[in-house]
């Protein structure tokens, strides 16, 4: 294959335009020819003048009437005026600072004029800054670009025709022989030919299916090599099942989810062949007792265990219930994070080295080279989509294949969870413990704040707890409600009879822990604060959350800060406060109103946002693809997953000839990612 050229070196680009690409992300001729089309508009239909619908983008054939004329406006811009005729009606088309347009358009030709038609303050009809092009070969599908103000559509399209007819080396066949008979799809050629410049809906979809095919062909490829373990079997295997003698240790009764999800993951850990599972649970569902479960039984058979979440709150939260689920068991825990002490952490590392540890629980500081265990058979992980791919794997090196599960309290929808944990089995608590009752949702405007509080101080008085969630710490320019400003106005007024706390993550962790503490004790009654609760405070006593300017946060966000509250018998009432009007935020509101369901307000979340939005930072291990949505190509998805597994279980690196192309467009997807 011919080596990539960088897009400046291609003719009628440049430098300048160079850079210009370089802000839509083309740095080279390869990635422009896979620079698709966001859309298509269609230039096949036109209509007339005078059918043409008000502000509906349409196309016009017409002829040039008269030539264009150049004016200016009185603070200086230049307007070019021109009319044109479809042989019945006139309009009238105004270009704004288009200094080329006087000398394309020429009097008497006819062009095709694409855009909005409406009428103007004379009676006639008008067009305000069309694209247009010579009728003659003119109409057909018209492609869209993602642009810049400076680096339009058409001319992004005429610098893919150009690298098309000058670089054709650069698209060489990726795809084996016998995957494009299977499924007769395109040649790479041709459907990078279509998608650009298609003739028909026809060619748009051929192009579409061979090229996403390919593109979740080439990142299933990736993952599951990054997740292809060194040793295919684990010394780690266990013996004996311990955790019918875990259960009886418990002061309350696992649910049937629990229970199953136990039971999978110790058939798993009996075999030579490490398990690979994902627990996924809405907030409150009890992962955390799955996982004692299953540390129980693994120390019990000889072996040490890891815990790794991606805040120390979270840490911490996690030592606590462990050290709560092991008290009267001869189990030995430790916490380990950045702000212990150097003595502190050299202690517990000779401990862990020595066996002395059973069950360590850490930050990313577990993944410090001088972090060694001596037996390690369990490595846990929670919130894993926070953690790269890098990141996870050296925890697994920690031990000689290790059993891994993976907890997810942020629910992902199947379609996702297939890609960033294809290789995993998956177990699904979706049951809440016995006397948990749905969290009822409400979404109100800054009106009704009054009412709100009189609405809290009955829940206050009732002996509940509550929660006032803001997005800003301190005041700022905005009219976004502070933690600061809210507490300092509720002590003073609408509160000042009841106990009020303040949590936010300026707050020194000493003030945190004791503010939590208080707090989780019932000795504050209501506590404003900012996202920090997402995770690490559980006071099943809390029973009404007011999260004010709701529009600020994510979906998935406003469903894990609701899980805060409804984790005891008491009803929960979570009311969100936004004087917010466009249809994103009031679609978010809508589905958080209608369920409590975590993996259908996750699907959801997915629609609205998309999948790189859905993670935030790209810390999930999951490159940017380019045309595959996995919104709606899940059972292009499965294909490709299962094709993947087959091409790797007979060649595992690759390195045949027919799967060096492969090999190739994996190493370029997969370059961003760690």
């Amino acid at each position: 294959m011919e080596k990539d050229v960088h897009i400046q070196y291609l003719k009628g680009v440049g430098p300048a335009r160079a850079k210009l690409f370089s802000k839509l992300g083309v740095e080279t001729v390869g990635s422009l020819l896979r620079f698709f089309p966001r859309t298509y508009e269609n230039w096949k239909d036109t209509v007339s003048v005078f059918e043409a619908p008000p502000d509906t983008q349409v196309c016009i054939k017409a002829i040039v009437a008269q030539p264009p004329e150049e004016m200016r406006t009185r603070s200086g811009k230049l307007l070019t005026k021109t009319t044109v005729t479809d042989g019945a009606w006139v309009m009238t088309l105004t270009f704004f600072n288009n200094r080329f347009v006087k000398n394309q358009l020429e009097e008497g030709q006819e062009y095709l004029f694409f855009g909005k038609v409406q009428d103007n303050v004379y009676g006639g009809r008008e067009m305000l800054s069309p694209r247009f092009v010579k009728a003659e070969g003119g109409t057909g599908l018209h492609p869209v670009y993602r642009q810049t103000p400076s680096l339009n559509a058409k001319a992004i399209a005429k610098c893919v025709r150009t690298a098309l007819d000058t670089y054709p080396s650069l698209l060489q066949e990726t795809l084996p022989e016998r995957l494009l008979t299977q499924y007769r799809l395109l040649s790479l050629r041709d459907a990078i030919e279509k998608i650009h410049f298609p003739q028909s809906e026809d060619d748009i979809t051929a192009a579409r299916r061979r090229l996403i095919y390919e593109e979740l062909l080439v990142l299933q490829l990736g993952l599951l090599q990054i997740r292809q373990e060194k040793n295919e079997g684990t010394a780690n295997s266990l013996q004996t099942d311990f955790t019918k003698e875990f259960f009886a240790m418990l002061p309350f009764t696992l649910t049937n989810a629990q229970q199953n999800a136990i039971a999978q993951c110790v058939e798993d850990m009996k075999h030579t062949k490490p398990m690979n599972r994902l627990l996924q649970g809405d907030v409150g569902s009890g992962k955390t007792a799955v996982a004692a479960a299953l540390v129980y039984s693994a120390v019990k058979n000889g072996f040490q265990a890891a815990v790794m979440a991606p805040t120390e709150v979270l840490a911490e939260q996690h030592a606590k219930s462990f050290a709560a689920f092991f008290k009267d068991t001869p189990i030995r825990c430790a916490l380990l994070t950045g702000t212990l002490t150097a003595a502190q952490k050299r202690n517990i590392k000779t401990a862990l080295a020595a066996g002395e540890i059973d069950l360590l629980i850490g930050t990313h500081a577990i993944l410090q080279s001088d972090v060694e265990f001596s037996s390690l058979a369990l490595v846990i992980t929670d919130e894993q989509h926070r953690f790269g791919v890098e990141q996870r794997a050296k925890l697994r090196a920690k031990g000689c294949s290790p059993h891994t599960l993976v907890m997810s309290a942020t629910p992902i929808p199947r379609t996702v969870a297939l890609v960033i944990y294809g290789d995993l089995d998956i177990s699904v608590l979706d049951e809440l413990p016995k006397g948990r009752k749905p969290v009822r949702t409400y979404a109100v405007d800054t009106s009704y704040r009054p009412r709100l509080y009189n609405f809290i101080k009955k829940h206050l008085d009732d002996g509940g707890q509550g929660y006032i969630v803001c997005p800003l710490v301190e005041e700022g320019e905005t009219e976004r409600v502070s933690a600061q400003v809210l507490y300092e106005n509720l002590q003073k007024k609408e509160f000042r009879d009841y106990r009020v706390g303040l949590l936010h993550g300026k707050i020194k962790p000493k003030e945190k822990e004791d503010v939590m503490r208080r707090f989780a004790s019932g000795e504050i009654q209501l506590l404003v604060c900012t996202v920090v609760v997402e995770v690490g405070i559980d006071v099943p006593n809390s029973s009404v959350m007011v999260i004010e300017n709701a529009e600020c946060f994510g979906l998935s966000q406003l469903h894990q800060l609701r899980g805060r509250i409804g984790r005891g018998s008491r009803q929960s009432h979570c009311v969100l406060v936004s004087d917010a009007r466009n249809e994103t935020a009031r679609n978010r509101f809508k589905v958080l109103c209608e369920t409590n369901d975590g993996f259908r307000v996750a699907d959801e979340d997915l629609h609205l946002r998309g999948p790189g939005d859905f993670f935030g930072a790209r810390q999930h291990g999951l490159p940017t693809l380019q045309i595959a949505d996995l919104t709606t190509d899940s059972r292009i998805l499965h294909i490709a997953q299962q094709d993947a597994k087959q091409i790797l279980q007979t060649d595992p690196g690759l390195d045949k000839k027919e799967h060096a192309a492969l090999r190739t467009a994996v190493a370029a997807l997969f370059t961003d990612i760690s």
